[in-house]
């Protein structure tokens, strides 16, 4: 977002004090809208060396979020002493939907990695006896596929395991597997509100219903392809030796996987057919998985040897599933951040500084070049502020441009290992490995990809370039 807060820079000195937006007023040149910038600037850089600093990125962003927010409740005390308050509402709301529907995905994704479910699937690949060529492209197949229901990060996590396993020594192909899998996850979940944090949101805010995410199907498929076949000619076809690993589901996981998709089925039908939020609707699916913990749970104990010390807990007392535990294990510190990012990017809005940003790419650059630049910029941060800033600018734009930032953040973190929570976790996974700079190597061969895939959305959805709404 260095580019981002460039343009909002080159702006401040233009700034005026007359009224931007309606209620919101252009404070960008104040004091405190200055220091909330600058604030917001500094607690991003803290989460961007979160591997070097060893502090958990919700921490600077939750102590941004809250100072910046203070600032804004001082700006508008003699403006209108409702205004941040209302403002603040707004936000929260926006953050509780991205929360109850997150925790439940989470929850699920939990419960199926207790049950083996994972790890089965891992199993059997590892033990085929598959060349380092098939593994290339299966677990990048199944990195397309599986990201769209789960989410990038734990299919990356999971396609990682299987490379790592397989390639063993083998760093050359360790490296281009794991980019391989970074980049279709990232493709994958660019087509579906379940893949991504960015298509949660636009389709949460109505931008995009959940059909029309369809439409970036064949664009995303390109993204993927391009780069994979130009590294399937790198890849050899040895046979690495297979593993005699077996590892087997336990009680009620295919249940489980039945389950979540019906969870899917009920936050779709919620949004599209009852005109309620898909958190809703997430919500009583979990009240699924829970009905189903409580039969399992009743197995589990009726089945365990007391004898055996692995299935006690701290208190010497057999738990079986329980489902509290499955949501107590969520992604704590990612669902925070998201709260930081959200409120800070949010603040930053009630100074002016959103609707500068929005003139200056949406206006100045147009939106072809503006929503291009997004998913190059979601490559140097995190795609999430990125999106929900221009989620919040609201620019005017045709229903394809709209598609077309929606792919474009959701692909561009595959450009860097760093642009993405796939690519930074595999880096965690594989450390020592697929690096930052591995990554970068290839880089011109996944820019080449994200190049084509702008072409084919720009081609076979060339219709939707003219509606608007």
């Amino acid at each position: 977002m260095k580019s981002l807060f460039t343009l909002v820079f080159a702006l401040v000195s233009t700034s005026a004090s007359a009224n931007v937006g309606g209620a919101i007023h252009n404070m960008a040149g104040s004091a405190m809208g200055i220091l909330s910038l600058v604030l917001f600037v500094l607690a991003y850089s803290l989460v961007i060396f979160e591997e070097q600093l060893h502090l958990r990125k919700s921490k600077p962003v939750l102590f941004a979020a809250g100072l910046i927010w203070v600032m804004v409740a001082l700006a508008y005390r003699h403006i209108d002493p409702t205004h941040a308050h209302e403002a603040i509402k707004h936000n929260l709301v926006e953050y509780a939907e991205l929360l109850l529907f997150l925790l439940v995905a989470m929850t699920y994704i939990n419960a199926m990695e207790e049950r083996n479910v994972f790890q089965a699937l891992r199993s059997v690949l590892v033990s085929r006896g598959f060349s380092l060529r098939t593994i290339f492209w299966i677990t990048g197949f199944l990195a397309f596929v599986i990201s769209p229901l789960a989410d990038n990060l734990t299919t990356a996590l999971l396609m990682g395991a299987v490379v790592m396993a397989v390639g063993g020594s083998n760093q050359k192909f360790v490296v281009m597997a794991c980019i391989n899998v970074v980049v279709a996850a990232n493709a994958g979940g660019a087509f579906s509100p379940f893949g991504d944090i960015t298509t949660l949101m636009v389709w949460q805010k109505g931008v995009v219903n959940f059909a029309e995410f369809f439409d970036l199907f064949l664009p995303a498929l390109v993204n993927w392809l391009v780069p994979a076949i130009i590294m399937n000619t790198m890849i050899s076809k040895e046979k690495p030796q297979s593993s005699d690993e077996v590892v087997k589901m336990k009680l009620g996981a295919k249940r489980i996987i039945l389950m979540f998709l019906a969870t899917i089925v009920t936050a779709v039908s919620f949004h599209n057919f009852l005109n309620l939020p898909p958190a809703t609707g997430m919500m009583l699916g979990l009240a699924y998985l829970g009905a189903l913990s409580f039969h399992i749970k009743k197995k589990d104990r009726a089945a365990v040897v007391v004898s055996a010390p692995i299935y006690m807990d701290d208190e010497g007392h057999h738990p079986g599933f329980d489902l509290f535990r499955k949501i107590a294990r969520s992604e704590w510190d990612t669902l925070l951040f998201f709260y930081g990012v959200i409120m800070c990017v949010g603040g930053l809005g009630q100074f002016g500084y959103l609707t500068l940003a929005s003139h200056a790419m949406y206006t100045e650059l147009g939106s072809f070049n503006a929503n291009v630049l997004v998913g190059i910029l979601s490559a140097i941060v995190d795609n999430i502020p990125v999106m929900f800033a221009v989620l919040t600018m609201e620019p005017h734009m045709s229903h394809g441009d709209w598609l077309l930032v929606t792919l474009t953040a959701g692909v561009g973190g595959s450009l860097l290992s760093i642009g993405s929570a796939a690519g930074v976790a595999l880096m965690g996974s594989a450390r020592g490995v697929y690096t930052f700079g591995r990554h970068l190597k290839y880089s011109p061969i996944v820019a080449l990809g994200y190049g084509a895939s702008i072409a084919v959305h720009m081609f076979v959805n060339s219709s939707l370039f003219s509606v608007y709404r």
